[in-house]
């Protein structure tokens, strides 16, 4: 028993580490990318604004629509070889950019690269899900790779700074080059992560497993509720800007330094945080306790509508702190409850349900931020504080809920 029981956690530890690795290479590349996208997509390839807008909608919509059956697939196939199969399109995809001459060709490129995103985290979290048990194991594991993909994307953005100082095409050609590069590695890495019973090969059909995840009604509702919190990206690179430039006297500069705040806490606290969400109980207080963090935050930003000066600056940077402590909880929060409450036979179905959850939000938050910023200044940041409490308060009853259909099922096999 000792023996097996060593041999697995080699296992684990070795996966796991190929898993961190891969994540952390891959956001270098994505951290580099976000920073120069829009400018390579305006000047270089000469698209119109609303031509790239359109892209990625369509893209991001064939994500959305396409992450459950992708995570299925998973379940019904060996997990690693999905995720590297969508790793090596999303690479191609990529590579590809150089080649866009005409608007068409940015659709295609554009939905080869956006669509597989969502279903490649949600299989990434299934194959974490099958190399180590628990979930308090689990969720750790993840923390690990956020904190590696905030460092990646730190110094990616750094490297993307450089491209745009130089701004010849050829320094964008070998960003997209480098960028490719990234993928390639991760795919390396996630073949090469060992296999074995749980790493990931999951023994559940495919198609029941997209019937059973829509079917499983608790367990929506869980994860659309906690997926609204989601809205905490989008407020701070969308509402955050936008405040301080339209709202405000406070140099624009202070949302950078907002940033910086969001990656260090990240980086410093995400791990420990996980911590605090051991147990579907837990895990649904700390979601509540992480909407009304960003309640707060919002709150305390509408106060410096017209502010400026050292007064509205200490405001905004408490805001930040609050807004820090509600996105750690909630991301650990709805980790917790999305690996508690799934079935262990369909965790790529499961997993892919949440993440068309949170892509769903993500799809309409800058809009929402800009509408509601524009319409109704202040007030705005109060509805969004609003919104923020509405979703996070009924999180712990819909837990039980869902922890009961989970009981009742185990005693009527």
């Amino acid at each position: 028993m000792v023996a097996v029981v060593g041999r697995r956690s080699g296992r684990e530890v070795v996966g796991l580490g190929r898993l961190l690795w891969g994540r952390g290479i891959t956001a270098l590349g994505d951290g580099m990318w976000f920073t120069i996208w829009a400018l390579y997509f305006t000047r270089v390839l000469h698209l119109s604004p609303a031509t790239v807008g359109a892209g990625m909608a369509v893209a991001g919509g064939a994500g959305l629509v396409t992450a459950i059956p992708l995570g299925a697939l998973s379940d019904r196939l060996d997990a690693r070889a999905v995720l590297v199969g969508l790793t090596v399109v999303r690479g191609v995809a990529m590579a590809c950019y150089v080649l866009v001459r005409e608007p068409w060709m940015f659709f295609l490129v554009t939905a080869a690269f956006v669509a597989p995103a969502n279903g490649s985290t949600a299989i990434r979290t299934a194959l974490v899900a099958g190399l180590v048990d628990g979930t308090d194991a689990r969720v750790k594991a993840l923390a690990r790779q956020r904190v590696a993909q905030h460092v990646g994307y730190a110094l990616g953005a750094g490297l993307g700074a450089i491209v745009l100082t130089a701004g010849t095409d050829s320094a964008y050609m070998l960003a997209i080059a480098g960028n490719a590069l990234t993928f390639a590695v991760l795919a390396v890495l996630t073949a090469t992560v060992p296999g074995g019973p749980g790493s990931g090969v999951s023994r559940g059909d495919g198609r029941s497993g997209v019937r059973v995840v829509l079917r499983d009604r608790p367990y929506l509702a869980v994860v659309g509720a906690t997926s609204v919190l989601s809205l905490c990206w989008a407020m701070l690179s969308a509402g955050l800007p936008l405040w301080i430039a339209g709202s405000t006297r406070l140099p624009l500069s202070l949302s950078g330094v907002v940033v910086v705040i969001s990656s260090v806490g990240i980086a410093a606290l995400q791990v420990p945080v996980t911590n605090l969400t051991r147990g579907t109980t837990r895990a649904a207080r700390v979601t509540v306790w992480a909407g009304v963090c960003l309640a707060v935050s919002c709150v305390l930003l509408a106060t410096t509508a017209g502010g400026s000066g050292t007064a509205a600056t200490v405001v905004v940077l408490l805001a930040a702190l609050f807004h820090v402590a509600g996105e750690l909880g909630y991301v650990g929060g709805s980790w917790g409850l999305s690996i508690e409450l799934m079935r262990e036979d369909a965790r790529g179905a499961y997993q892919g349900a949440s993440e068309a959850a949170t892509a769903t939000v993500q799809m309409f938050a800058p809009a929402v931020f800009t509408l509601v910023l524009t319409w109704f200044a202040a007030t705005g940041w109060l509805l969004v504080a609003g919104v923020f409490l509405a979703c996070s308060l009924p999180v712990p009853a819909l837990a039980r809920w869902a922890g009961r259909t989970r009981t009742a099922a185990v005693g009527g096999r």
